[in-house]
C-alpha cells in the first residue's frame, strides 16, 4: 500500500515511476535500465537487503543516480548516509519529497 502511495506520489509530479518489490529486483531493473536516474527507497524492505545496503550498492555501481531514503524506525540522525542521498521520516510530507526529486532531476 505504501510503495502504490509513492508510486502515486511521483507519477502525480510528472515522472515515471518504476516499481521494485524489493532490493534484489531493484537492483535488476537498474542494470537492464540506463535512464534511471533517482531511487526512493525505504530502508526496511523486504528478503533480506535493506534500502542502507540498496544506497550502498547504488553508490558503488551506479554513482550519478541520486537516492532518497524513508524510514517510519528513524529521524536519520543515527544514519551514515552515503553521498547524495535526502532521508524523510515517516511520515513525510509529500510535496518535500516532490521537491527533492525536482531539485535531483536538474
Amino acid at each position: 500500500m505504501l510503495r502504490m502511495m509513492a508510486v502515486d506520489m511521483v507519477e502525480d509530479a510528472g515522472f515515471e515511476a518504476v516499481e521494485a518489490a524489493d532490493a534484489t529486483e531493484a537492483v535488476r531493473i537498474l542494470e537492464n535500465r540506463l535512464d534511471i536516474r533517482i531511487v526512493f527507497t525505504d530502508i526496511d524492505m523486504p528478503s533480506g537487503v535493506d534500502g542502507m545496503r540498496l544506497a550502498a550498492i547504488i553508490r558503488e555501481r551506479w554513482p550519478p543516480i541520486e537516492i532518497i531514503l524513508t524510514s517510519g524506525f528513524t529521524t536519520g540522525e543515527d544514519l551514515d548516509l552515503p553521498a547524495r542521498t535526502e532521508f524523510f521520516s515517516k511520515p513525510y510530507e509529500p510535496e518535500r519529497v516532490v521537491a527533492a526529486i525536482r531539485r535531483m532531476a536538474r
